[in-house]
């Protein structure tokens, strides 16, 4: 019996930021084309039939915000049969980690906007891109804990105190700090440097400090436990 199939391929990108003053930020665009005319919604779209899912989602991202970024995960397949009034299209959903300062938001192709939304403060959201967003958050609390990857929301040399924030506001809870410093220390993943920095909250300066990815690498192969 034949098998009648009318299925497109979209990508997206989760790509989310920490900016101290905000907390963790994603990336939206706003669309100029239907369905959802003038909505924002996550960076994507149809994959070309000569191209990988990795080279569509970083073509999207590129082209409709101006962000290019080295490494995106996959997060999930999301498929109802009802997510886009255009027809059955499945997405493929991505997720990374920028620092925003490091880029400057650039829309086009099929975007007239770019920007960066509070995760607790979002606009109505394209098609189920708002479920995207909560499955990403999820899914970003959950490898934060085991994993160190908030090092890529953050500048190349940072205050043991930006860290410590960084996690608390990644986490939505408070974190031990005394613990957390001393979980660092023992992995020995930081670099200090003879570098200090003024912080508004603390009278004298404070040490600045940068991630190791050598030392990290060397740990995870062999076997890390690191755990927040």
């Amino acid at each position: 019996m034949a098998i009648k199939q009318h299925i497109r391929l979209t990508v997206d990108a989760v790509v989310f930021g920490y900016i101290p003053k905000e907390g963790i930020v994603v990336l939206l665009i706003k669309r100029t084309i239907e369905p959802y005319l003038h909505s924002w919604a996550l960076p994507g779209g149809f994959v070309r039939d000569e191209e990988s899912l990795e080279d569509a989602v970083t073509r999207e991202l590129l082209t409709e915000s101006g962000v290019n970024i080295n490494y995106l995960e996959q997060l999930y397949t999301f498929g109802g049969p009802d997510r886009d009034p255009r027809g059955r299209v499945v997405s493929i959903a991505y997720f990374g980690l920028v620092n925003p300062t490091n880029y400057k938001l650039a829309a086009s192709s099929d975007a007239e906007d770019a920007s960066w939304f509070n995760i607790k403060d979002l606009p109505d959201l394209a098609f189920d891109h708002a479920t995207i967003i909560d499955l990403a958050v999820k899914r970003l609390r959950n490898k934060i804990r085991y994993e160190p990857i908030g090092f890529e929301l953050l500048d190349k040399k940072f205050p043991i105190a930006d860290l410590e924030k960084l996690y608390e506001t990644l986490l939505d809870r408070s974190i031990d700090r005394r613990n957390f410093q001393k979980k660092i220390n023992h992995l020995g993943i930081l670099i200090a440097h003879n570098e200090k920095q003024k912080q508004v909250s603390q009278g004298r300066p404070a040490k600045l400090f940068s991630f190791n990815e050598d030392k990290y690498f060397q740990l995870k192969k062999e076997g890390m436990a690191f755990e927040i």
